[in-house]
Parts: structure tokens; C-alpha cells; sequence
């Protein structure tokens, strides 16, 4: 049964004659909304320059348009959003972005290159979790202001690193490559903050909708923007509600209360196959399923535990039940089906050999914890390794919690394993080789903590100088066969044990069209929906 709260009860009523939520079973929503229904416990805030969940990357996706990024109609190809052109010179140094005329905010304020410089100076100073993302072209917050620069109504950013101009273009992609309405932020600023406890739950952007409501666990409404400059979005206003359990959800798709269910388990999508008035969309992902140590811990800080928790998970047998249909086996920190992923698994399933491991490392009787979401199908992937582990000798306690209390905490090194999930930032296999090998400054006030390899404490100096090659080497093949090197050797010694790849199935009404979900979370699109 779906339990809803006093402050759920009220806010449905106000909203009972739009949204149809206590119509009978034969109801319908309205036409000129979509109502999707997913687990949105892990939002943070919306603010572009720190933002740096699942969910939330989605949603921003459809709120703000980026200098460039991907199309719905066409995922593959990276082409300018606000940047109408762009010319590299200085051997990749130097970037100058054209923007597109004519352009608006939701404000009415014109889209400007100021705007642009504003945005991206504004990630580099309030040095947020995503930061990394622009800091790696040498961008810090005492020189921003002169290597981003508006010139003769363009931007102009200058790179000090010996970076591949298509990285530099990949990772502008990214969410901290929204931009911004300075003119709206700088009303709201507080003390010098750039908008930003404003921006945490409002928005200041140009796309396809306008964030209207976050109401933390309860729902998310966005408004469509009229003169956006592909034209109206098709749907009016989209809800995205926080219903955090699938039996829920099932319900209230098969129901017409909502259009779209993010979360049914395999067997509830098995279960609708015979609903004529339900599809289901299958949506391969970039999404990838690990497990991480912290370096720190005492014993678990030993790299032979680490080659014997490769041996202790299921992979197989978690892929062929409770994960059939929504998950791979893939155990490379590259997503298979991108360009220079590594496909090889080479681990399975040995207690015996896990054993062996321990022994002769002079591990026994281990106790420790694992911290993972509260979310499906997390808890059932825990209680898995955790049986399996308990055959090795080792007693595992599971933690599960919310995102909002559980990336903090993965972000303070508070943790002795986690149990996570991870994509990458832009389509770029140093988006990913940046976070689970580059570890610059393992110091615990360094506060990397955008990099993996920086939140469980481990830094390898050979793994650094690898993605650090792969990242600035300008042949195609020469880096690629550098990415494929990297991910041999993040399988073979680091605190990493990266387990499945996602295939999102999404389950919506017959008479939904339209709705995109491309490979990654930030590739999700409302707008060109229909009912």
C-alpha cells in the first residue's frame, strides 16, 4: 500500500484537480502533463555549480542549456547548445565561443557571453564537489577571471594544461557547463555567495523548462519555457514524483495515475507484459555498479583483501535473478558500448581462492560495514555479497540510507566499503579514468573529493602518470589503447571492484511517445514528449 504523509495529503489535494492523483482506476492524467514516478531521495540542491547526483543531473538537463552538449535527436554527436560555433587555436589552447543571437533566459533577459564567462568562473570559485571537471584545464579561483574571458562579444577560455582540445570540449558538455542568467543570480546573491543558497531550489537558465517546486522526497514540478529555441516543448509542465518503492509504482502506472514508472524490479516488469495499456522501454546505460574499499582502514587497506573481494561477488547469479534484464556483468570503470571500453571480465565467483587470499595475507575474522542506497536494487545486491563474503570468513553489516546522507558521508571518507554507483560526468573516457585512478593528493585536506580514487584514499603513482598520458595524448588509437592499459590496471590493484552495467527499463502508458533516455543520466530528455 502507497502510504502518504499529512504534508503529501495536502499538497495533493491543492493539486487533485490537475493531477487526477485520487481519481478512480480509470483515470487519466492531464494531457498537457507528464508525471513520472521515481525515488528522488538523492537530491541535493540545484545548483549547476554543485549538483552532482543522478537524479538531479537529469532534471538539469531540461532546465538549463549548456555551451554544448547532445541532442535528443541524435546522442552521438556533441554540438553547441548556447555556443553557436567555436574556434580552437594555439595548438588547443585557446577556445572562443560564438553565441548563438537571439537566445533567451526564462527571466526574458537576453543570453549573453557574459553570462557564459559569469558561469563557468562561478564553478571554479565556489569550488564545489564537480569542480574537477574545469579545474583539470588549470583553472583555479585565483586565475579564472583572466583564462576565461568575455572578447568582442565571445568567450574566450584559455587552457594551461597539455589537455586533448576534444577533452576540453567533452567535459564543457557537463552539467558546470550550464549557463547561468547573471543578471537574476546577482539579484539573489547573499553576502558575495553568487546565488548560491538561491540557487540551491530555483533556477536561472534558458531550457526546455523552468524549475517551479522541489519539495525534498515528496515531488519536482517544471513549467515548459514557450520561447525556447527549439519552440515550445510538447509537454506543458512535468512532475517527477518521489515514490520510492516499486510495488508503488506499478500501481499507480497500471492505475493512469502516472505516465511513467523509473523504478519496477524485473519481476513487476515481467508482470505487466500482458497489460495492453502499458510499454516497456528497454535503454542501455552508462550507469556501473561498484564496490570500493577505504584505502585507510587497517586490514582493509591491504590490497590482497582487495583481489579477494573481486572473488566474493555473484555476478553471474545476481545477473540471472533479482537483476535479470536490468543489469551486466561488466567489470571496467569505461562503460561497454563506449568508444575505448574495456569489455574483459575476468572474475567470478571462488570462494575457495577468496580464502586462500586471506590466509595467506593473514586476514581472519574480519568485521566490517557496507554502505549502500536504500534504493532498489541496492539492499539486495548487499545482502548477496553479503552471504557470499560470510563463506570467506568475513561479517559484513549493511547500512543503507537515502543519497542525501549517504554521499556526504561516502565524500568524508567515513566509510569502510561502500556499495555505489557511478557515470560519467561527459562522454569522455577521462570523465570516469578521472575519478577512479587520478588521485593528484591523497591528503585528507586536499578534499578531492569529485575523485573516487581520492574518497577511499588510495593514490597509485604508475595509475596517476596513466591517466594522466592517456588524458593529453592526441592520437585516437594511441589513446584508446592507453584507456584500455588504464582499466587493466584499475582491475588488477586498486580498491575498486566495479560489478554490472545498467539497462534502464522504463515502464510507461501506451499512449506516452517521445521520451528519450540516452546512455548517460544527463541524457534524458522531457521535452519532445506527447500523450
Amino acid at each position: 500500500m502507497l502510504r502518504i504523509n499529512k504534508t503529501q495529503m495536502g499538497l495533493a489535494a491543492a493539486l487533485a484537480a490537475t493531477l487526477a492523483w485520487n481519481a478512480p482506476a480509470v483515470a487519466a492524467t492531464p494531457k498537457d502533463t507528464l508525471i513520472m514516478a521515481r525515488d528522488i531521495g538523492d537530491i541535493i540542491t540545484f545548483d549547476p555549480a554543485e549538483a552532482f547526483e543522478f537524479t538531479t543531473g537529469e532534471l538539469l538537463t531540461n532546465i538549463y542549456d549548456r555551451l554544448l552538449m547532445h541532442e535528443p535527436d541524435n546522442l552521438q554527436e556533441l554540438v553547441g547548445g548556447v555556443a553557436e560555433s567555436w574556434e580552437i587555436s594555439d595548438g588547443g589552447k585557446t577556445i572562443t565561443f560564438k553565441i548563438r543571437p537571439g537566445l533567451t533566459f526564462h527571466s526574458g533577459n537576453p543570453v549573453t557571453a557574459d553570462d557564459v564567462t559569469f558561469s563557468l568562473r562561478r564553478v571554479v570559485k565556489l569550488n564545489k564537489t564537480p569542480v574537477f571537471i574545469l579545474s583539470q584545464f588549470g583553472w583555479n579561483a585565483d586565475n579564472v577571471d583572466d583564462l576565461v574571458q568575455t572578447v568582442d562579444g565571445r568567450t574566450r577560455i584559455t587552457v594551461t594544461e597539455d589537455l586533448s582540445p576534444g577533452l576540453v570540449l567533452n567535459a564543457l558538455s557537463a552539467t558546470v557547463g550550464s549557463v547561468l542568467d547573471e543578471k537574476l543570480v546577482r539579484e539573489h546573491e547573499q553576502d558575495g555567495d553568487l546565488g548560491y543558497e538561491w540557487l540551491k531550489s530555483n533556477s536561472a537558465a534558458s531550457g526546455p523548462y523552468r524549475l517551479i517546486t522541489w519539495k525534498a522526497n515528496e515531488l519536482v514540478t517544471l513549467e515548459a519555457f514557450p520561447d525556447y529555441r527549439h519552440g515550445a516543448p510538447a509537454t506543458r509542465r512535468v512532475i517527477m514524483r518521489h515514490v520510492a518503492e516499486s510495488s508503488a509504482q506499478r500501481l499507480l502506472l497500471e492505475k493512469g495515475d502516472i505516465d511513467i514508472a523509473r523504478g519496477l524490479t524485473p519481476d513487476q516488469v515481467q508482470g505487466l507484459a500482458n497489460n495492453p495499456d502499458v510499454a516497456v522501454d528497454d535503454n542501455p546505460k552508462s550507469d556501473i555498479v561498484y564496490m570500493a574499499v577505504n584505502a585507510e582502514h587497517p586490514v582493509l587497506g591491504k590490497p590482497e583483501v582487495w583481489q579477494a573481494l573481486r572473488h566474493l561477488a555473484d555476478y553471474s547469479g545476481m545477473t540471472s535473478s533479482f537483476l535479470n534484464g536490468q543489469f551486466k556483468v561488466h567489470q571496467s570503470f569505461w562503460p561497454s558500448g563506449l568508444w575505448a571500453a574495456l569489455d574483459d571480465n575476468p572474475f567470478a565467483l571462488d570462494v575457495d581462492k577468496a580464502r586462500r587470499i586471506l590466509a595467506d595475507a593473514g586476514v581472519g575474522g574480519l568485521e566490517i560495514t557496507l554502505d549502500t542506497l536504500n534504493l532498489e536494487p541496492y539492499p539486495r545486491i548487499a545482502q548477496s555479497l553479503q552471504a557470499t563474503m560470510r563463506q570467506a570468513g568475513i561479517e559484513m553489516d549493511i547500512l543503507t540510507a537515502d543519497g542525501k546522507t549517504l554521499w556526504p558521508k561516502y565524500r568524508a571518507r567515513r566509510h569502510d566499503i561502500i556499495l555505489a554507483r557511478w557515470a560519467p560526468d561527459y562522454l569522455d573516457p577521462h570523465s570516469n579514468a578521472d575519478s577512479f585512478a587520478h588521485n593528484p593528493d591523497n591528503r585528507a585536506e586536499a578534499k578531492l573529493t569529485g575523485k573516487l580514487a581520492w574518497r577511499n584514499a588510495w593514490a597509485d603513482d604508475d595509475v596517476n602518470r596513466q591517466t594522466e598520458m592517456a588524458r593529453n595524448a592526441l592520437d585516437l588509437d594511441e589513446r584508446k589503447d592507453m584507456y584500455l592499459q588504464l582499466q587493466g590496471m584499475i582491475q588488477d590493484r586498486s580498491p575498486f571492484v566495479v560489478m554490472f552495467q545498467r539497462n534502464e527499463q522504463t515502464a510507461r502508458r501506451s499512449n506516452v511517445r517521445g521520451f528519450v533516455s540516452g546512455p548517460n543520466f544527463d541524457l534524458v530528455f522531457y521535452r519532445n514528449t506527447t500523450k
